[in-house]
């Protein structure tokens, strides 16, 4: 099986690359920077911008069985039009083009923002209502890809993916904050009350979980890529420290809650253990 990766040295797609060599499949894979590292890990890198795509974009991936998608821009600021006005064409213009070009599968990541503020155990039954511009350009990109495969049939996994942690995350994120806090010699560290509860999963669990999905080559549709445990985010912060021994005092209230999410939801993961029950 051919498989190619786009965003591969992305925080995702570095673990996507890890997860892909440990099943012992090479892949092509797309970058903008450290194409190094990855022909390091015995993948071929490929620079591109899907921005400007070229017309053999499908060749330079190597003509793959199975795209596993994860390129997109202007994140962390979910709020930025920028993916409304800017990605979301791109991206469709990007992926339409492989498809045209023979591509038969691919995995494409999406996001837990499109659910927007339902609250509780979310299932991929339910309709998106996405409250952000990030959300709002994913879900759309998939209901563009969805209405493409009326004239041209191709297999589509939307992978909506939860909230993840690991090495190599944005450095605004929840523990490269606390890690740098700690490393400062700080000894509290601001957050809020911590009382939400989110579906955390480690990225290189994640990216088990994206291969599997691209193995099994099902036309699947949108499906929740998650723990199916809510856990509170003090309650995760707290087992950070633990865990690591560190010593630091958690100010609590320091920041209100955000505004785009709502204060109690995760994943329900029934589709995707069900598709990956046989594996």
């Amino acid at each position: 099986m051919k498989v190619a990766v786009t965003g591969a040295s992305g925080f995702i797609g570095r673990a996507v690359l890890g997860a892909l060599s440990r099943r012992g499949i090479t892949a092509v894979a797309h970058a903008h920077a450290n194409l190094d590292a990855i022909a390091a890990l015995g993948h071929q890198a490929v620079a591109m911008d899907l921005h400007a795509a070229p017309a053999d974009a499908f060749n330079r991936l190597g003509r793959p069985d199975v795209l596993i998608h994860l390129a997109w821009g202007g994140l962390p600021n979910y709020r930025s039009l920028h993916h409304v006005e800017s990605e979301l064409p791109a991206q469709y213009r990007f992926l339409r083009g492989l498809v045209e070009a023979g591509l038969a599968s691919m995995v494409v990541a999406g996001t837990c923002f499109e659910y927007g503020m339902q609250s509780g155990p979310l299932h991929e039954d339910l309709p998106a209502r996405p409250e952000n511009p990030y959300g709002f350009a994913k879900d759309a990109l998939r209901r563009e890809l969805e209405f493409l495969k009326t004239e041209k049939p191709f297999a589509l996994t939307w992978a909506r993916l939860f909230y993840l942690h690991g090495e190599g995350q944005a450095e605004t994120s929840l523990l490269p904050q606390l890690r740098r806090a700690v490393a400062a010699g700080e000894k509290v560290f601001n957050m809020s009350r911590g009382e939400q509860l989110r579906d955390y999963l480690a990225v290189d669990e994640a990216a088990d979980l994206l291969v599997a999905l691209t193995v099994a080559r099902q036309d699947a549709g949108a499906v929740n890529v998650c723990s199916g445990r809510p856990v509170s985010v003090r309650r995760l912060v707290e087992g950070w420290i633990r865990d690591n021994g560190w010593t630091i005092d958690l100010n609590l209230g320091h920041y209100p809650y955000p505004d785009y999410e709502p204060m109690a939801f995760w994943g329900e993961r029934r589709k995707l253990d069900r598709i990956l029950g046989g594996q």
